[in-house]
């Protein structure tokens, strides 16, 4: 399979080098060239254009930053939807809008384009290791046909339902991870304020029923005052906004994803936004200090 990727940041690189790792043709296309420079010199084939990449490739996979990007990258009149060949199978996997999947969904199967949505979670860590976790939404049919090209990315692939039904699934997840990586920003907090050296409890919390990814991996990492994204702060407050938009159209009230949006939007305010959502401990320890 031929496969053209688009959105090579933090995660999308490691995403494509698996990819050609596991034996599939990838090309690439960057909005800044110089910045996937090693990717050219590992044997990656840079297009000058979206139009120009889709026109030869089977698959298209895009992870991108806000839902205005992959609306420009899917709907622009030269980029993927009005210019990619009938049978091309589109594999959005950023964190965007359910109800802009469901929209490119119907303007793909417009043109005899199969289309997923098919958000991911793991961070960084797996990106690079493969372990990804990936939410898929759109027609089953063409979900089997691309689950190894899946598979080669992460390792837990989830069929979920129907257009728009993967962005809705991630969204839950980050609701989640809202909850549990502020009750891990707290639980520091508290430890320090009370003497204790929360650097030789982590381990012991990550061990009983205080255990959470989260703690395993992100509060080491901010306790050793490395702040570097695995997910950009500014990512993160754009997921907890959807989410809470998705909510407000069905009438729920999502308190504790609220309050912490509203932790990371003063975060992000205060010169946060690019740093790795772990920042989150840092910044409660210079509210607490």
């Amino acid at each position: 399979m031929k496969i053209g990727f688009i959105g090579l940041g933090v995660m999308g690189k490691a995403m494509a080098r698996n990819l050609k790792k596991a034996g599939f043709d990838v090309s690439i296309y960057a909005r800044n060239p110089q910045k996937v420079q090693d990717l050219v010199s590992e044997g990656f084939k840079l297009y000058g254009t979206i139009k120009e990449l889709i026109a030869v490739t089977e698959i298209v996979i895009t992870i991108v930053g806000f839902p205005s990007d992959v609306r420009e990258v899917y709907l622009d009149e030269d980029k993927i939807i009005n210019n990619a060949e009938p049978g091309t199978i589109v594999i959005d996997m950023t964190t965007s809008s359910p109800t802009l999947a469901q929209e490119i969904h119907q303007k793909a199967k417009e043109r005899n384009i199969d289309s997923l949505d098919c958000p991911v979670t793991g961070g960084d860590l797996g990106a690079k290791n493969g372990t990804l976790t990936i939410f898929v939404g759109g027609e089953f049919a063409v979900y089997e046909k691309v689950l190894p090209v899946l598979k080669a990315m992460g390792k837990t692939i989830a069929y979920v339902g129907g257009p728009g039904s993967g962005q809705h699934a991630k969204l839950a997840n980050q609701i989640a991870i809202a909850g549990v990586i502020s009750g891990v920003a707290e639980t520091i907090a508290y430890a320090r304020a009370n003497g204790l050296d929360p650097k030789s409890l982590v381990e012991i919390w990550a061990s009983g029923s205080a255990s959470s990814w989260q703690m395993k991996n992100m509060a080491p990492r901010a306790l050793e005052g490395d702040m570097d994204p695995g997910f950009f702060i500014k990512h993160f407050i754009k997921d907890m906004n959807l989410a809470l938009s998705e909510s407000e159209n069905k009438g729920l009230e999502l308190r504790m994803l609220k309050t912490v949006r509203n932790m990371y939007q003063e975060m992000a305010e205060r010169g946060y936004q690019d740093f790795g959502t772990q920042a989150i401990i840092d910044y409660y320890k210079k509210n607490n200090s």
